[in-house]
Parts: structure tokens; sequence; C-alpha cells
């Protein structure tokens, strides 16, 4: 016969109240004998109805095969040495290290990004320690209430934290695809609420004392490649991490290699001369500007916003970060008339809706037809104004 129990989890405020408390949400354990089987394992299940169902199937057909499709961890038999080894397996689920171990093998053979697979590695650490902690072996045992719970150790805000809820979500759906979970409870998961923050590119006097800052910079050896990378960054519009990794051969005749648009056209983004001169200025050591090929991207990239945000501060500008210069040239460029679909190709945006989203606001025949309108508006106000002084006009006259 069988008995259910609570198994509470850490974070369980009844834990003290021992496993005969039912009226938490915590996964309910079954243990006892069945057909002469020491039985002790999670049922998967934190409702005592839906527990008590399972409990009932298996005692009413007893068998070994029922048993092998519904128990999730191991059976064991240890108060009964003549049975078979078969009786102390495992079942086909993986575990939840073994589900993230073929979600990266699957990321990696889809060719995701180095830093994507990053993210995620960081994921399944901080899921593995909450498993852990609770007690979780498989990630059936995680429902709805465990993924909030989840959740709401996440130092991560706004768009860093609906990222990360994006990443769950991917990493449910792909085990729910792989029918080692029944049904996905993050999908019943509400995303984070995020704000969009407005474009605030830099001003060209705050540009001007950055550069100026340079010449003051205290690391005289790093001073004249932390020249030509805001340089290269406010005049091309590159990422940080595409800017410090640049090869030298991507630059010829004054013009940089963006990429090869899907039609087989090259993209190239013209250079003014004297950023072209500070790059030539970094000695020809390494077949990159900023970078030696040998660490990994993320390193590099992480050391010189390190040193960006040390000149940035040097300049009295302690808000500024590199991707404001991405922001800065677009800003301008749209300001200057340019279609916002060209500006889209320069910026290597899959689609100009991204563009939209982030600089629809600063374009110019959109300003212009804002402002018309604004002086449309007064128009008809002051028209409005001098009918209604001329009633006044005639009411006085009668009178």
């Amino acid at each position: 016969m069988l008995s259910l129990y609570r198994r509470h989890l850490k974070l369980c405020p009844h834990k003290r109240l021992g496993r005969k408390y039912r009226r938490c949400r915590c996964p309910i354990w079954a243990d006892g004998v069945l057909n002469g089987v020491d039985i002790r394992v999670s049922l998967g299940e934190r409702d005592w109805l839906k527990a008590q169902k399972i409990v009932r199937t298996w005692e009413t057909d007893g068998e070994e095969k029922t048993l092998a499709k519904l128990v999730l961890p191991v059976v064991t038999s240890p108060r009964d040495d003549s049975c078979s080894a078969s009786d102390n397996r495992k079942t086909d689920v993986p575990t939840i290290s073994e589900i993230c171990e073929s979600f990266i093998t699957d990321a990696k053979a889809r060719e995701l990004r180095e830093s994507t697979i990053y993210k995620f590695r960081l994921l399944f650490r901080k899921l593995q320690e909450f498993a852990a902690s609770n007690g979780l072996r498989h990630l059936s045992e995680i429902d709805i209430e465990g993924l909030r719970q989840f959740r709401a150790n996440w130092p991560n805000r706004n768009f860093a934290a609906r990222k990360k809820w994006e990443a769950l979500c991917v990493f449910f759906r792909f085990a729910h695809d792989s029918g080692w979970i029944d049904s996905n409870p993050a999908s019943k998961l509400k995303p984070p609420k995020t704000m969009d923050r407005p474009t605030m590119p830099l001003t060209r006097e705050e540009v001007t004392t950055i550069l100026a800052a340079c010449d003051d910079y205290p690391d005289k050896r790093n001073a004249v490649r932390l020249r030509a990378l805001v340089l290269l960054l406010r005049y091309s519009g590159l990422r940080i991490g595409d800017a410090v990794t640049l090869p030298r051969d991507r630059i010829t005749d004054g013009k940089l290699f963006l990429y090869t648009a899907k039609s087989g056209t090259a993209v190239y983004c013209p250079l003014p001369s004297y950023v072209t001169s500070a790059l030539e200025a970094i000695p020809a050591v390494e077949k990159h500007f900023f970078w030696t090929g040998k660490s990994k991207i993320k390193s590099v990239v992480g050391d010189w916003q390190r040193s960006l945000k040390r000149l940035f501060v040097l300049a009295g500008v302690p808000a500024a970060h590199a991707h404001r210069f991405r922001d800065t040239f677009s800003v301008e460029l749209l300001q200057a008339g340019v279609p916002i679909e060209r500006v889209s190709i320069l910026l290597g945006h899959q689609s100009v809706r991204v563009t939209e989203k982030h600089y629809n606001a600063w374009t110019r025949a959109r300003q212009e037809q804002a402002e018309s309108d604004v002086r449309r508006a007064w128009s008809e106000s002051h028209d409005a104004a001098k009918g209604t002084q001329k009633v006044r006009e005639k009411i006085s006259f009668v009178n």
C-alpha cells in the first residue's frame, strides 16, 4: 500500500510542520510497498487529487510496465534481495542537467552565437542550483509555481529580465517538444514588465570632450588605440563587439566593409580621413586593430568597455556608453534627411521595423510633420480667437 506526503521545498514556510502538512504546493511523493517492490518516488504532481488518482491506478493495475511508465526517479527494492536488476533501474526520462546539455548540443548544431550559448549556460546553472536546493531531479517536477519562485530570485530587471524569461520559455518548449515533459509550465509564466528607454545620442560637445580626454588618459600606451576606437564607433555605427574585433583588411580605400546583403551586394560605410588616419596610427603588430585574436571575444569586449568607462568618467560624461555612439551615428543620418531604410542597411538590421522601433522618433520627415501639425494648431487657435474677438466687438457695438 502506498501513502502520499508532501516533500517540502527549501523555501516552503510550512517545512517545520513536517510531511503530514498538505496545504502547501510542494511536490507530492509516494512511499510504501507495491507488489513486493519498495517504492519511494516523486509523482511529478502538486495537486493532491491528481496524485491520489495516480496511486489508485498503480494499486489497481500493479503491473511492472505501468510502474515503469509512470514512476520518474529510481524504483528500488532494498527489502527483497531476490528482486532482479531490472527493478533497480532508471526510466528513460533524462534529468534536468541532461536536458540542459542536450539543449546546448542542439544550440551548437544550429550555429547560435557563442555569446547566446553563454547566456543559456548561465541560466541553466542557476536552474540546476534551484532544483538541487529544492530536491528536484526531473524537469516535470517544476511547475508554474516553482518557476515563479525561481524567477523571484533573479537580479535582472527591465529588458534583461525579459530576455532571460524568453530564454527560459525556449528551454521548456524544447523539452516539451522532445517529449520529456507532458506540459509546458513556462507558457503560463507571464513576462516581466519592461519600459522603453528613449534613444539618447551623444551631443557634439560630448563627443568632442571625450576625444579631448584621450590625451589625458593615464595609460599612454593605449591612448592612441582608445582614440581610434572612439572615432570608429562614432563614424561607423558598429557595435562594441564588432568594433574591437575588426580586422585590418576590412578597411580599404577609406571605406569599411560591413557585411554582404542577402542579394549578394557588399555594404560599405565610408569613413572620414581622420578616422582612417587614427586607425593607421595603431602599430600593425596584430591582424586586428584592437584584439590579439588569442583571447575570447567576451574578454576583449569587457576590457575595452572598462577602458571606455574610465575615459567617460575622465571626460565628465559618466552616463555615456559604447552603444550611444551607434545611436549618435544613426540619429545624425536621420536628422540629415537620410531615409530610414538606408540607415537600416548601414546598421545591419534584419528588418527596417527594428530601426523604426529605436529611431523612428528621430526621423526628419516625421519631426517636420510634427512641427507642421503644431503650427497648424496655432493657426487654427489664432483664427478662433480672432472670430471670438469679432463677435465680442459686435455685441459691444449693439449694446
